[in-house]
């Protein structure tokens, strides 16, 4: 590994001079040879993979068999009414896919970063794209590292690395730091640099060791390209219905042949039977309406900042029961920011600061005069630490200019850094740094605008203070000063009077801890995963209520120690993951999803990709996301607001539950229908519905107050529930009860229609009546099935006005097929009399009205 060996080896290693670079000639020759400096992404998916991931399902597969079978069969109308269905879904899933796809386009900000590099030993600046291996590369702050590089040499160089390592704070870089352990965290890599971090201070020289796909991030995109998609619940269950369909269609199909063979009914006759029960078995317009009714919550998910990749995505996210998220950017504001101030002996909370005595003034003079960075409502620049600094001293800095006459730069060694001001002609020196380092240059104290004697009660209670923040996991910044009388011959660092100091952390987003508390009721786990430290990552955990104790927290090294099993135990009991590395994050991920949970995974780094792909729902950050974290993600928030994954998750939630109502829905209509059938050859009746009527009342009846099923109104409630478990049946076992005794009814009021009239007029009537009679008990009876409990009066008949229009729409177009002759010959239908549209919608309500009374039995259990 490349942190564990001397520039010397590296050198002779990539037949490099790290005082001349490479040549131009080598250069280009090894360009030639390894390629561009870039990421490859993976291949993209084809036409025809998309059309095929669409149709990759059992349902699609037996529609497209009983399609060229009602072909063949001389039944083009059927034929073509089957084809069209499955392209209008195909055509549905790709669209949204697209549609995610330009969306996510949109919030890209690509970039090629240029390169200053020493070849020929001359000083160029190149395009990052054409940089190789053994490339001399100079960096300064405000520049994108463009290669993975080793460091030969460091000036007060600090490196933010919050994308890649979760780390908070930027990284300081030494060259000194060699460490022959090669486990070691990419965070205490001291001595290298990755690609796609930045230079916040300093400046440093390094010898370029990987490029494009063999970097630390190249590794990671590799990762993310090789990954397999996995099919999430919803798709689980629907090909498991599904399949349960396709069995119980093939077993109904053998046995009336048999029984119809057994009868004496010709071959084609029960071929042509058998057909009918297919179409009546299969709910043609199930995957279409479960495409429109994730498709349309996609739209709505986009309005309320979440943009959605997968439409499956948010069906998934209603079964979430634990949000595994990254700490810095996504819990946190990844801003350093004052908390706590020690001034005049004694510690205040950073909010109630005043400027009201000298002391106040000097200390605020010392953050701002003793500072790199600049910072404005527009930009801000330098090194977090200094712009967290001017954020505190915010309306107290003074206006006028006290220019800055000497400089001592912060060193690594030292811990300090001390600039040399004029401030009304009169010469201050302000040093700011470590507490301990700086302590010891100390011998007074400012309380008060008073100089005194800094004594070792004084010493103790400064000591102690800091010790107190350090327990929190802040980070403590010390100011001290003194008046210079002579410019060349005074020593800036001795004998300084004490200030105060600070308490800085990267704080939780103000909105995160409520909706942590709505997810934790809703019976959601929050874990949290970082690369930072153990007490920083507690310490926020604690304020966020993610953990109680610290015994709930546990360190990535920790887990290269664990066999799986021995994980998968101790999983249970853990909230906080701290100084964990990408590989690490993929490892907690599937652990928690192999002990049976739902995982979504939130993040906005590099580091953070892997475990994106692996989890059930990836979301990623739209703001301050990486390319390749939103590349990895099912789900991204334009906000960057950690409230958004919770208001996904009740419309995920809503989403199922209204999907779960559609399909209840179609496969009541569609038992109905198998009933009417079955059990006309049982008794040797002629079959009172010919396959197109069936589909035309799976395709055009059934589906519209299916879809409006779809978008119901939601529960207001739902989030006060637990989560669905991921192994539970898409309907439970009192659904299938409600819904086979709603498919009988409407099987017994279809054949009696029927019968009535099968004898008194002819078939075609009596076809007609079972026509009407199937499709509106069907209509009618989707008024109940909006709720399990609840009567349709109290959930108010009005409430759903787009079941109200689909329902009258469906009576509308059963009318004009049965009352106008052109349609009549088409659907081979006759008119009825009025009579009979009487007892057509009198036996058309019995379901409906069973199925309410059905609810009082419901409301005692």
């Amino acid at each position: 590994m490349w942190h564990s060996k001397s520039i010397e080896d590296i050198s002779k290693t990539l037949n490099t001079n790290i005082k001349t670079g490479l040549s131009n000639s080598c250069a280009s020759k090894l360009l030639n040879e390894n390629g561009k400096n870039e990421l490859t992404e993976g291949s993209k998916r084809s036409l025809i993979k998309l059309i095929f991931d669409q149709i990759n399902n059992i349902l699609v597969y037996i529609l497209i068999l009983t399609g060229i079978i009602s072909f063949f069969l001389g039944e083009p109308e059927e034929s073509i009414i089957i084809f069209i269905v499955i392209i209008l879904n195909a055509t549905i899933g790709i669209i949204q896919e697209n549609k995610a796809e330009k969306s996510l386009e949109a919030l890209k900000n690509l970039s090629s970063p240029k390169a200053i590099v020493k070849r020929d030993n001359k000083i160029i600046e190149i395009s990052s794209k054409d940089l190789v291996v053994g490339d001399i590369i100079i960096l300064d702050a405000g520049r994108i590292i463009p290669a993975d590089i080793r460091f030969f040499e460091c000036v007060n160089l600090k490196v933010d690395e919050s994308a890649l390592t979760g780390e908070s704070l930027p990284t300081e870089k030494n060259t000194n730091i060699i460490s022959n352990n090669e486990s070691i965290p990419i965070a205490d890599r001291k001595n290298i640099g990755y690609m796609s971090t930045i230079v916040t201070y300093g400046r440093g020289e390094g010898i370029v060791v990987s490029t494009g796909m063999n970097t630390k991030i190249g590794k990671i995109a590799s990762f993310l390209n090789n990954s397999k998609n996995e099919l999430t619940p919803l798709q689980k269950k629907l090909n498991i219905l599904g399949k349960n369909i396709g069995i119980l269609t093939i077993i109904i199909c053998i046995i009336i042949m048999i029984v119809g063979l057994i009868q004496g009914n010709k071959l084609f006759d029960i071929f042509f039977i058998a057909i009918s029960l297919a179409v009546a078995a299969i709910p043609e317009g199930l995957s279409t309406i479960v495409a429109i009714v994730l498709a349309l919550g996609v739209q709505k998910m986009i309005k309320k900042n979440a943009i959605i990749r997968k439409l499956s995505s948010v069906e998934t996210l209603g079964s979430v029961n634990i949000i595994c998220s990254d700490k810095t950017g996504t819990l946190t504001v990844n801003k350093m920011t004052v908390i706590e101030y020690f001034i005049n002996n004694s510690k205040f909370d950073a909010r109630e600061f005043k400027n009201d005595d000298n002391t106040k003034k000097l200390f605020i003079r010392s953050m701002t005069l003793c500072n790199d960075a600049s910072y404005s409502n527009d930009e801000e620049v330098g090194d977090p630490t200094e712009i967290a600094l001017l954020k505190f001293a915010g309306k107290n800095i003074e206006n006028d200019t006290f220019k800055r006459i000497r400089e001592i730069p912060f060193d690594s060694d030292r811990k300090l850094m001390t600039t040399v001001n004029n401030i009304h002609d009169i010469f201050y020196s302000f040093t700011k740094g470590a507490l301990d380092n700086l302590l010891n240059l100390c011998d007074k104290i400012s309380i008060k605008g008073e100089i005194v004697e800094l004594t070792d009660d004084i010493r103790n209670n400064i000591l102690n203070t800091a010790e107190e923040m350090a327990n929190s996991a802040l980070r403590t910044l010390a100011f001290a000063y003194k008046e210079i009388i002579n410019l060349t011959k005074d020593n800036y660092e001795n004998n300084l009077i004490f200030l105060g100091m600070v308490g800085m952390i990267d704080p939780p987003r103000k909105e995160v801890k409520q909706s942590i508390e709505i997810a934790k009721r809703s019976g959601i786990k929050t874990i949290m995963i970082t690369g930072d430290h153990k007490n920083t990552a507690f310490a926020i955990g604690k304020e966020l209520n993610i953990a109680n104790d610290i015994s709930e927290t546990m360190l990535g090294s920790e887990i290269d120690k664990l066999t799986d099993d021995e994980l998968n135990n101790k999983i249970k009991n853990v909230t906080i993951f701290a100084r964990v590395s990408p590989e690490h994050k993929v490892k907690i991920v599937r652990a928690l999803k192999s002990v049976g949970n739902i995982v979504s995974m939130t993040g906005d780094g590099v580091n953070d990709a892997p475990s994106l792909k692996m989890a059930d729902v990836g979301i990623a950050m739209g703001i301050t996301g990486t390319d390749v974290c939103k590349n990895a993600s099912d789900i991204i928030l334009t906000d960057d607001n950690f409230k958004t994954i919770i208001t996904a998750v009740e419309e995920g939630r809503n989403i199922f539950n209204n999907i779960k109502k559609s399909i209840i829905f179609l496969l009541t209509c569609n038992l109905g229908e198998i009933l009417t059938i079955f059990i006309s050859i049982l008794f040797k009746f002629p079959v009172p519905l010919s396959p197109i009527h069936l589909l035309w009342i799976n395709l055009i009846t059934d589906s519209l107050p299916a879809l409006s099923l779809g978008v119901d109104t939601y529960d207001k409630n739902i989030m006060n529930n637990k989560p669905r478990k991921g192994n539970k049946n898409l309907i439970s076992k009192s659904n299938i009860i409600k819904l086979i005794l709603n498919g009988f009814i409407i099987g017994i009021v279809s054949i009696t229609s029927f019968l009535t009239r099968y004898k008194k007029v002819n078939l075609i009537y009596a076809q007609s009546m079972a026509f009407i009679v199937l499709s509106f008990s069907q209509l009618f009876l989707s008024l109940s099935i909006r709720s399990e409990k609840e009567y349709l009066f109290k959930i108010g008949l009005f409430s759903n006005m787009k079941l109200i229009y689909s329902i009258l729409l469906g009576v509308i177009i059963q009318i004009i097929l049965i009352k106008i002759p052109s349609f009549n010959s088409f659907f081979n239908t006759q008119n009825l009399s009025t009579n009979d549209w009487i007892i057509s919608i009198i036996l058309s309500l019995i379901p409906f009205i069973i199925s309410e009374l059905l609810k009082a039995f419901t409301h005692k259990k």
